[in-house]
């Protein structure tokens, strides 16, 4: 299915229900995490063949663990992080908290932060200042999920929106044929 039809399709009760019957042909099959550090420990134990986890966590696995896993960029679902700043906050206060921000949003404090880990910058311009890991010496762009490399076109958005609406209704229906 192309990415851009995942949550038309998610978005239907017979879409849901196509989710779910795939799911069916693969039920005896999957082991589900609910821990970043789950997937990384099943790939390095052999229990799994198979897995779908956060790429900093796989990024440890292979580069700094040396275990024989390879990463599939395909399918990849990208997700945001962000900052807030509540609402209400004393003068002073608010004032640190931008200050902050500002700091560790900037085009090189986001390229500083991938020498410890893959996780890619949000600001396309920190890219080009990506370079080495801090105690590997080893490049860090091409673990990059921003690595126009890793992206076979599949990738989509992960839809904050979208869950917020959908997300109880989902998991009703998911915890239900789990429960089968």
């Amino acid at each position: 299915m192309p990415a851009e039809e995942v949550y038309g399709t998610l978005g239907t009760d017979e879409g849901v229900a196509r989710a779910l019957a795939k799911l069916d042909t693969i039920r005896e099959d999957v082991i589900w995490w609910t821990a970043g550090a789950e997937t990384p420990q099943l790939l390095a134990d052999g229990e799994a063949v198979i897995g779908s986890g956060y790429n900093g966590r796989l990024f440890s696995l292979i580069e700094e663990q040396g275990q024989p896993v390879a990463m599939l960029w395909n399918y990849e679902v990208l997700d945001l992080d962000g900052f807030v700043i509540p609402a209400g906050l004393p003068a002073d206060r608010e004032a640190r908290a931008r200050h902050v921000l500002r700091f560790a949003t900037t085009t090189e404090s986001l390229a500083a932060l991938t020498r410890f880990i893959s996780y890619a910058p949000t600001r396309a311009s920190s890219m080009a200042l990506v370079g080495t890991h801090e105690t590997l010496g080893i490049p860090m762009a091409p673990h990059m999920p921003g690595n126009p490399d890793n992206n076979g076109g599949e990738s989509f958005l992960f839809n904050c929106a979208w869950w917020a609406d959908h997300r109880d209704e989902l998991d009703a229906r998911f915890q239900s044929w789990l429960a089968q």
